[in-house]
């Protein structure tokens, strides 16, 4: 099935289990609460989520390079953003912010950036955050993070609490 076959590609070194809530990576254990094949094949439309959710949530859309900060159905506000480039791409999907962190280095793969402000981890090593170290947004050039200027960073990271849903698509 292709939703397997791109999702080994895109997760290479990492095991997954479909349709278990957990998922073992090669750098650590990591927790999806209803982590389904379907879940995964069909990233949750925006309209459809606006209508369900209350409170606040973010909306990444790839196609645009924008993130949407939402209270309900109501914009609280909108940033242009970088998210990750062809060859680390930024996942699509519904996800809940797990962890929160005000400055952290992020290393990996041809990467070693220290003092990354406003970190937001949303899955695994996946987070919206600050980036000082370019000014490309409005272009995919991450590693799969979601990059915002460092000022638009420290306001959604005081805006959304912990386990604000984080819904990203095309």
């Amino acid at each position: 099935m292709k939703i397997h076959r791109t999702l080994i590609e895109t997760l290479r070194s990492k095991t997954v289990k479909i349709g278990a809530a957990l998922i073992l990576t090669a750098s650590g254990l990591g927790f999806l609460p209803n982590f389904t094949e379907d879940a995964m094949a069909k990233p949750s439309s925006p309209r459809v989520t606006q209508t369900q959710t209350k409170g606040r949530w973010i909306e990444v859309d790839l196609s645009s390079q924008r993130l949407v900060a939402w209270n309900g159905k109501q914009r609280a506000k909108t940033f242009i953003v970088s998210t990750g480039k062809r060859r680390s791409p930024t996942r699509t999907g519904t996800y809940t912010i797990k962890s929160k962190v005000g400055s952290t280095r992020m290393r990996g793969r041809g990467y070693n950036v220290p003092k990354v402000p406003y970190v937001m981890y949303y899955s695994g090593g996946y987070a919206v955050h600050g980036a000082y170290w370019h000014n490309s947004f409005g272009t995919p050039v991450s590693h799969g993070c979601v990059n915002l200027r460092v000022a638009q960073a420290r306001w959604l990271y005081n805006w959304a609490p912990m386990g604000t849903r984080v819904v990203i698509h095309q």
